[in-house]
């Protein structure tokens, strides 16, 4: 629990003090996007790179759910269940942070700078997608416990932030603040399923 206290202290201080509205960290921000983010943002590769987010979430949740009620494999239902309830838990509090920040998206602020090919209006800060993936990332990487799980995961996961920036989707900040909510919580769903199925298999006291 120290662990994932000093995680809420960060994230909080990075919510705090990286302020997308402050001059330095403004231009900052758009100088790095402007130097991944293309004229032409049309890559097939990181389209779907971007989009997967939400298809290897589904798979990561409901797939497993569903393979642990066919094999009716116990640790593999617990799985599902904690993944559905740290994503479950990462979309809300990504929206939430969204609607607080209400943030312009980069390529509506700077519509000659900054390039999208489909447009998006909603909030920007943080990115939701980026978000997503690190929590589905940090989710498997605390049920697996395996090298060739953790790597490829954040591997992943790091490459739909990147590819939310080529897309002109998202400033820097927003993929960074996304990560943060993305591991936080992951770990706040890891530390709830545990309390809840430790309460289930408690042993039975008979008189």
């Amino acid at each position: 629990m120290i662990k994932s206290k000093r995680f809420f202290l960060f994230l909080i201080w990075l919510l705090v003090f990286i302020n997308p509205g402050r001059s330095l960290a403004q231009n900052l921000d758009v100088n790095i996007l402007k130097s991944i983010n293309p004229r032409y943002p049309t890559s097939q590769y990181w389209r779907g790179t971007s989009n997967s987010a939400y298809y290897v979430a589904g798979a990561a949740s409901f797939g497993t759910l569903i393979y642990g009620l066919a094999s009716n494999n116990a640790t593999v239902k617990h799985n599902a269940v904690e993944t559905m309830i740290s994503l479950g838990a990462n979309i809300l509090v990504t929206d939430l942070i969204k609607i607080s920040v209400n943030r312009t998206r980069p390529a509506d602020r700077y519509p000659d700078e900054i390039f999208v090919n489909t447009p998006t209006h909603n909030q920007s800060f943080p990115s939701g997608h980026t978000s997503l993936a690190f929590a589905t990332a940090t989710t498997l990487s605390m049920q697996y416990k395996k090298w060739y799980v953790t790597v490829p995961a954040y591997v992943w996961a790091s490459s739909v932030a990147y590819s939310r920036m080529y897309l002109g989707k998202h400033y820097p900040t927003d993929v960074l603040a996304g990560a943060a909510v993305g591991i936080g919580t992951a770990y706040a769903g890891h530390w709830f399923n545990q309390k809840l199925f430790k309460q289930y298999q408690k042993p039975k006291k008979y008189d």
